[in-house]
């Protein structure tokens, strides 16, 4: 008897616990709902990029401040594509997003992004681009690490830029 009610205390922890993240991350989504829906995805462009993962988008210049609307917070499976147009990126389990090269202000590699921390410097690929008012932060982490650095080089030649 002891151990069940061991158990099921164990069990109210977690789904209490479960509850508390999910209101959370509702409650985030709510405080989100005035962004503006995501330019839509060039139907013609069925290119495929680098392959690797998408982490996050967060608000501009705070990491753990996660996107929750538009499914720009969930983690995903992708390849990244650039072309003329923008950046693709072919997400699996998730919408594709798709961000305009007149949205793009800069590119950089870093450590971290909300969800994913890298044990090295420039571990990740991270876009700065405007979107609705609203500067905002895309982190996607290259599957191998030689793709990195050509990566945001080609980034900074689309926008213009020199990285950061």
């Amino acid at each position: 008897m002891k151990d069940f009610l061991g158990i099921l205390g164990t069990l109210v922890v977690l789904a209490l616990a479960y509850y508390g993240m999910l209101r959370g991350w509702r409650n985030r989504q709510a405080r989100q709902a005035e962004l503006a829906p995501l330019p839509a995805v060039p139907e013609n462009d069925k290119t495929r990029g680098v392959e690797g993962v998408y982490v996050a988008t967060t608000s501009a210049g705070d990491w753990m401040d996660r996107i929750a609307v538009h499914e720009l917070g969930v983690r995903s499976t992708a390849d990244l594509a650039v072309s003329a147009a923008g950046l693709i990126f072919h997400r699996q389990g998730a919408a594709d997003v798709f961000i305009p090269a007149d949205h793009l202000t800069a590119v950089r590699t870093d450590r971290g992004i909300a969800g994913k921390v890298t044990a090295e410097k420039s571990g990740l690929v991270v876009v700065t681009w405007n979107h609705d008012g609203r500067e905002l932060d895309t982190g996607f982490r290259p599957r191998r690490k030689a793709d990195t650095a050509p990566l945001t080089e080609t980034i900074a030649t689309l926008i213009g830029v020199e990285q950061r």
